[in-house]
């Protein structure tokens, strides 16, 4: 009689969802070191301007029953709404250089001008994009060329209107700290040392709050940990990744 033994289940599938003015470009690194390990999607986050909105539409189009899921600034908000519509469907969560707390009222009134400032012409719009980038990275990385070039192109890719629905969508997003104890899938909340758009402070008070969290700081990073610290990004994803295909129940 032959033994008949369970087969290990597959790797979680994954999903990404891009921040503020970023498209899938943002986390290509990411995608290209793990898309040879499991099936690995991005989400939109330019199509509405609600967070509830963007992950009703991110679970229409998640890869599986359930998946692991990783947000980045933006779209961490998003993440933390799709684990409130479907906390069934999230075997495994990343929270990268994002928060758990409402707009502040300055925020608000910051996000509000830059709106403000929009119009119509082209040239407008790349001025308003361009004052992203000393906020969002590492002094040391404020002159790379190439950086830049790619910050500026997603941005003109997102375009405006895109980028009024996610201010819009950042603006009105719920405040999220009153769920993060109820989390009980593997969690890692990373963060650059250096971020001050969603300081570090942020991240320690998420993952004090969320159960058995892994909390990830990257040094001489700021905001846009995913393009300047790629391979350290994808070491703390693949191993949290490993982590969770391990804790996940056979025959998920």
């Amino acid at each position: 009689m032959i033994e008949e033994r369970a087969m290990p289940n597959a790797p979680l599938p994954l999903l990404l969802v891009p921040g503020l003015l970023n498209d899938a470009r943002v986390w290509k690194n990411q995608t290209d070191a793990l898309s040879g390990e499991r099936d690995v999607r991005v989400a939109e986050s330019t199509t509405h301007d609600s967070v509830a909105a963007l992950a009703a539409e991110a679970l229409a189009r998640a890869p599986a029953a359930r998946f692991a899921l990783a947000g980045f600034s933006l779209g961490g908000y998003v993440a933390l709404e799709i684990l409130r519509q479907a906390p069934e469907r999230v075997a495994a969560l990343a929270l990268i250089d994002t928060g758990s707390r409402p707009d502040t009222v300055e925020a608000t009134q910051v996000r509000r001008g830059m709106l403000d400032a929009l119009d119509s012409a082209t040239a407008g719009f790349d001025a308003v994009a361009a004052t992203f980038l000393p906020r969002v990275v590492h002094p040391d990385r404020v002159d790379d060329a190439l950086l830049a070039d790619l910050l500026l192109s997603m941005a003109r890719s997102v375009g405006a209107a895109a980028f009024a629905r996610q201010q819009n969508a950042a603006i009105a997003r719920p405040d999220s700290r009153p769920g993060l104890g109820a989390i009980r899938c593997p969690t890692m909340v990373l963060c650059g040392r250096q971020d001050t758009v969603t300081p570090l402070a942020l991240s320690e008070e998420m993952a004090s709050s969320i159960p058995d969290a892994k909390l990830v700081v990257l040094e001489a990073c700021g905001h846009m940990s995913l393009l300047e610290r790629p391979r350290e990004v994808v070491d703390a994803m693949r191993a949290w990744l490993q982590a969770a295909d391990r804790a996940r129940p056979a025959h998920d």
